[in-house]
């Protein structure tokens, strides 16, 4: 393909992504294919020959469509967002075109240096404590998840704990403690954060345990309870020395309670304590949400993901340290062929050293195009409209308490219900009442999906089988919003006519 034809192909490409967004709402939400589906519909061995690119295109909508989820669409209103928009995919082609491993500064400066100026952007449109900006002693870098980020910091702090309680200790004696130590090192999250804290404790080589939360506390981490699991641990000769803290977790969007928890870990500086915030974070950028940020600065670490919320593509999972030196001690290698004058002078970063893989995209353009395309103003609107719409969703719902019930308050924009078969409303499993609402909601839950016209997601919620409705596509409006309260309307009152 020569520039001639490049040119051509990205005209119909970019008038066929147009023409896709401007319809999406008009698709199947969920796709509905078997397993295999693909395996059928393509050849079992590659070409031979090139092929033209108009023979490629058209197997786009042939082929690849019919086994899409359009988590773009309006009507896609399950798990979390995943926004994407014209300048951040203009800020991918960009990206593509310059495509560079781009593990340290010397192999493109402005990928590096664009990195760090958006990352500081970013922290103060959160409201991050300024121990979190590079002209601190920590700073910002891109990871590619949440779920990556967790790995990557439960490794500083693993290396950190070992190393201050064995810097007494010289040679074959320190090795030994080290090796005493790792069996009994234990990762902490909460029975509501994301199952990527358990499995970042399984990467990384030590034990994890989960917090208990309760109804009474709407699912949030407290420090009464993160005291419990605490001293359990140390009766139990264990060695705690990371915590999980959500600011949005993936169930019900229960912000843990932050200044609790610092409290409690007042006397344990060595535990480190990162927010997970991947979804729920992008509230940052908004006046009335900056209040879960002044506790930050007893953390040492905070994530939240630009491309669940705000408006940037997938990936763009921004992890902010408060001592980039914990990063860089767990995490740099520098064998001979990635020595060079710049790095060996400390005067340049090498966010190869920030991260577990060595080489990196250029993600910053995407993010700098979407921050200057929309301004704070225009982000803060973004995360406002979407709020507003889940209050109107959440006041539908409370408009028919024969037919449902709030099982938490709604919070992020997201609102969390059940079928209401009795005003008995007790969060236990072995209550029948219970039971047979569980089963009536997950037979509404599954019927809504089988449709498609919608897509939702559930969850288990102490007891409780849970439906979870949540719209952050910047395409949705009102319309949408009545449309999937009419669907559960008209699909719970079938689903009890059934019975």
């Amino acid at each position: 393909m020569d520039s001639r034809q490049f040119r051509q192909a990205a005209h119909a490409a970019v008038d066929e992504i147009i023409g896709y967004y401007e319809n999406i709402q008009d698709r199947r939400t969920l796709s509905n294919v078997e397993p295999g589906y693909l395996q059928k519909l393509l050849p079992t061995s590659p070409p031979q020959t090139g092929e033209p690119w108009e023979s490629i295109q058209k197997d786009i909508e042939g082929k690849i469509m019919p086994g899409l989820t359009h988590w773009q669409s309006p009507n896609f209103m399950a798990f979390f967002p995943a926004n994407a928009t014209y300048p951040s995919m203009l800020g991918e082609l960009y990206s593509a075109a310059f495509t560079a491993p781009a593990f340290n500064w010397l192999c493109s400066p402005a990928v590096t240096e664009l990195e760090t100026i958006v990352l500081d952007w970013l922290a103060q449109a959160l409201a991050l404590p300024s121990c979190y900006l590079s002209s601190s002693e920590g700073g910002g870098v891109i990871q590619g998840s949440a779920s990556e980020a967790i790995v990557t910091v439960m490794v500083a702090a693993r290396d950190r704990y070992l190393h201050e309680k064995t810097k007494h200790l010289t040679g074959g004696e320190k090795d030994q403690k080290i090796c005493e130590l790792r069996g009994k090192l234990v990762a902490l999250g909460s029975e509501m954060s994301h199952s990527s804290t358990q499995k970042a404790a399984m990467i990384a080589g030590v034990r994890y345990r989960s917090i208990p939360t309760s109804i009474a506390s709407d699912f949030s981490m407290t420090g009464d309870g993160l005291n419990r699991i605490l001293e359990q641990c140390r009766r139990e000769g264990l060695e705690p020395f990371y915590l999980t803290a959500t600011m949005g977790t993936t169930s019900t969007c229960a912000v843990d309670r932050f200044d609790e928890i610092a409290d409690a870990l007042r006397d344990s500086p060595l535990v480190w304590v990162h927010v997970d915030a991947a979804y729920a974070g992008s509230a940052l950028v908004c006046e009335e949400y900056q209040h879960h940020a002044k506790h930050f600065e007893a953390f040492n670490s905070f994530n939240m993901n630009m491309h669940k919320w705000l408006l940037t593509n997938f990936d763009a999972s921004c992890l902010f340290v408060k001592r980039r030196r914990d990063l860089i001690d767990a995490l740099s290698i520098t064998p001979s062929y990635l020595r060079n004058g710049y790095s060996d002078s400390g005067l340049v970063t090498d966010y190869r050293d920030w991260q577990i893989p060595l080489g990196r995209r250029f993600r910053s353009l995407k993010i700098w195009f979407v921050m200057r395309t929309y301004g704070i103003e225009g982000f803060k609107a973004h995360i406002r409209h979407h709020v507003k719409l889940n209050d109107l969703f959440h006041s539908l719902i409370l408009s028919r308490p024969d037919l449902f019930r709030i099982l938490t308050p709604p919070a992020f924009a997201l609102t969390v219900l059940s079928v209401a078969l009795s005003n008995d409303f007790v969060p236990d499993a072995s209550n029948q009442a219970i039971l047979e609402a569980n089963s009536v909601t997950r037979d509404v839950y599954e019927l809504i999906n089988s449709r498609g016209e919608i897509f939702l997601t559930s969850s288990m919620i102490g007891g409780i089988y849970s439906i979870r409705v949540v719209n952050g596509s910047p395409q949705a409006q009102e319309s949408h919003v009545h449309k999937a309260f009419d669907i559960l309307v008209r699909t719970t009152e079938e689903v009890l006519s059934s019975r």
